[in-house]
Order: structure tokens, then C-alpha cells, then sequence
């Protein structure tokens, strides 16, 4: 039946064009599975960013980036599964900008993967808030996600981590108002942009709760900055990161220049940042291809 049909209706992996072998609600190739590679190298211990030849000489650095050295973020960890790039990002665009659903339960699987990576340390109890869309980015896209994320990573870490108690909260996190794209913004732009932008529906669910946040993208953390400073004001006892990819910072040979998956950031805005570039009282975080 799957060889006649093929036949009848071939249709191609939306990955890499190569003729599916057999009807599936998510047109993957079983190759393109495999060729999603996990995170690997010396990363920070905070945010997980790569790190490079300098902080690792450092015995000062104690393992962290020099953003987060400069301004330690309001959450105690951020992991991901893999970069953000190759079957990765094509991937995530198909199931964000093409609405593929159903491959958020392979995704998913990834994430979960991601999130084991905190088990040995995080709170047996917590709740999982994915970050939220805007209304009227939702409205547009029907979905969040995120939450599609979260919620078949969850279904996969019962089977796994059967004793972590994890609970989907979907609706605590609140985007207030629309933010403009993040792709092709400055990390300073990219602060600035979701200040603010982030609340919480009801302080009383998470006062004194630890708190996993969920996206599908960490570029330069200025929404999780931002949804983490959120939830810790209202109340949230710690808050954790975890995303499908992270975007990796490269420094040319001359350190003048950074890029992530190929955009080049300007030489000022591309450089660690400075204390005076972050309000603690405030936001701060983002992704490559935002949700909003």
C-alpha cells in the first residue's frame, strides 16, 4: 500500500527533496532524522553558549561567557539539543512558517533530550511555561510553537523521568505587546525590543514555584532574559531554560565581527555586552526566529 501510493501521490521530504518511501502526516525522511546533530564543545555553564579559546584560558571564568561574567542572567541554566542551523533550522521554519504539526512530536523528543541535560540538578517539581505569542501573532499563526514543544517533550520525559514532576502552564506567561521581528536586530536591539514585553497572568500560580522555560530558539537570550525576569518578579523561586536549537556566536580572527547562523551583528553591537547594556530591573532575552 505505501509503494503504491508513493507511487500514485509521491511526495518529497520537505528537508532535502528526496522521494518519500512511504505515506507519513510528517514528510521527514528517516535519513534527515539522523542528521540532527546534538550540542557538543565547551559551552557556558549559565547560558550555554560556545565558548571560546580565551574564557576557557581564564581560570577566573569559571566556566561562564563574558556575558554572562558582565551580567548574569535571572535564570541558573540554559540548555538546547542542538544548533540552530542546517536540518535543524529547516526544520523548525517548516514547523513554525509551514505549519507542519506533526513534527513537533519528533522535535519534541529532541527537546526532551535537551531537558534531561538538567535533571541531575533542577527541582523535582516544576512548572513548564512556554514563552507566549502575542495575540495577534497568534491569531495569525494558530498555534504556539512552543507549547506544541513543551508539551511532546513532557509526554516523552513521563516515560523516561517518570519521578520529575513536571506541569505544563501554558497560560501563565503574558506577551504584552507585539515586538517587531528579532532576525537582523543588534543584541542591544534585541534587549530593547522585548522590554517589558512580558508578564504574568497570575503571580499567586508561581510565587515560590520553580519555573522550566520553554522556546524553540536561544540566539542571544534577550527573551528568556525577559520572561525570566518576569516570572522572577512575580514571585517564581527559580527559573530554568531549555530550548530545541541554540544559535552559536563566532568571532572572526580579529574578534571584530560577530555573526549567528551566518547574519553578521555590527562591530559594536556584536561584542559582549557591557553592564550598562543590561537593565536588571528590567527585560531581556531573544531567539533567531522569534515567537511573536
Amino acid at each position: 500500500m505505501d509503494a503504491l501510493s508513493c507511487a500514485l501521490l509521491p511526495a518529497p521530504c520537505v528537508l532535502c527533496g528526496s522521494p518519500l518511501p512511504r505515506l507519513s502526516s510528517v514528510p521527514i525522511c528517516a535519513a534527515c532524522w539522523t542528521e540532527f546533530p546534538a550540542q557538543s564543545g565547551p559551552s557556558c555553564a549559565r547560558c550555554g553558549d560556545s565558548l571560546d579559546d580565551l574564557a576557557l584560558a581564564l581560570p577566573a571564568s569559571l566556566g561562564l561567557c563574558r556575558a554572562c561574567r558582565l551580567a548574569p542572567p535571572p535564570f541558573v541554566r540554559a540548555v538546547a539539543y542542538g544548533p540552530y542551523q542546517d536540518r535543524m533550522r529547516a526544520a523548525i521554519h517548516a514547523l513554525k512558517y509551514d505549519r507542519l504539526h506533526p513534527a513537533a512530536r519528533g522535535l519534541g523528543r529532541m527537546l526532551a533530550q535537551a531537558i534531561a541535560q538538567l535533571a541531575p540538578d533542577a527541582p523535582a517539581e516544576m512548572l513548564v511555561v512556554p514563552v507566549p505569542l502575542h495575540r495577534s501573532k497568534y491569531a495569525e499563526r494558530g498555534f504556539n510553537q512552543a507549547r506544541s514543544l513543551a508539551a511532546q517533550a513532557l509526554a516523552a520525559l513521563r516515560k523516561t523521568h517518570p519521578q520529575w514532576r513536571l506541569a505544563l502552564a501554558s497560560s501563565t506567561l503574558m506577551r504584552l505587546r507585539s515586538t517587531e521581528s528579532q532576525a537582523g536586530l543588534t543584541p542591544r536591539q534585541r534587549r530593547l525590543n522585548v522590554r517589558g514585553a512580558f508578564t504574568v497572568s497570575d503571580p499567586a500560580a508561581v510565587a515560590l514555584r520553580h519555573v522550566l522555560l520553554i522556546d524553540d530558539i536561544y540566539t542571544t537570550g534577550a527573551t528568556m532574559r525577559a520572561a525570566a525576569q518576569a516570572l522572577i518578579r512575580a514571585g517564581a523561586a527559580s527559573v530554568w531554560v531549555a530550548t530545541l536549537a541554540r544559535a552559536r556566536r563566532i568571532h572572526d580572527r580579529r574578534g571584530s565581527s560577530a555573526f549567528f547562523n551566518g547574519e553578521r551583528e555590527n562591530t559594536a553591537s556584536a561584542a559582549a555586552p557591557r553592564d550598562a547594556d543590561f537593565d536588571t530591573g528590567s527585560v531581556l532575552s531573544s531567539h533567531d526566529q522569534p515567537s511573536f
